[in-house]
């Protein structure tokens, strides 16, 4: 049963199942969520990031006895890196896809501290660089909105 939990948690609700680009894929829930769902309630965004990274790194750290270290098959990190990225963002499917690109570029390069991030131990390191990406993304894409909005 713990297993099974732990499957459908560290998974992203089955996402990280995907068999190419699982953190992309793994980090379309919780933008359609974030979108749909939350619709730009700030305190959701952030009651969302802090449910999501506690999720994270209990479940990323149970699922790698199951998976081993940081398998592509866990994505709840992907999940609060997506939210984290969505902070303060104003509510928009042009923003919104903005701020999900730019999450994936920063989750994949990985610009330090990110990548110091990730080698924190267990279910810690397996978030924490998307945090740190999350951060990154959204400060990236608020200048990018900034700058698309002096322009016009």
């Amino acid at each position: 049963m713990k297993n099974s939990i732990v499957k459908l948690v560290a998974t992203g609700l089955y996402s990280g199942y995907s068999p190419i680009v699982s953190g992309t894929v793994g980090s379309i829930p919780p933008l359609l969520l974030a979108y749909y769902f939350v619709a730009g309630n700030q305190p959701m965004l952030l009651a969302g990031t802090v449910v999501f990274t506690i999720l994270s790194v209990w479940s990323a750290g149970e699922a790698e006895k199951l998976f081993g270290h940081d398998s592509k098959k866990i994505v709840m990190d992907e999940w609060a890196g997506m939210f984290i990225t969505l902070i303060w963002i104003p509510l928009s499917i042009p923003n919104y896809l903005i701020a999900f690109v730019v999450f994936r570029i920063t989750d994949v390069i990985k610009v330090p501290p990110a990548s110091q991030a990730e080698k924190l131990p267990r279910g810690w390191g397996v978030t924490m660089d998307d945090l740190v990406a999350g951060i990154q993304a959204n400060i990236i894409t608020q200048i990018v909105i900034y700058i698309s909005q002096r322009c016009n």
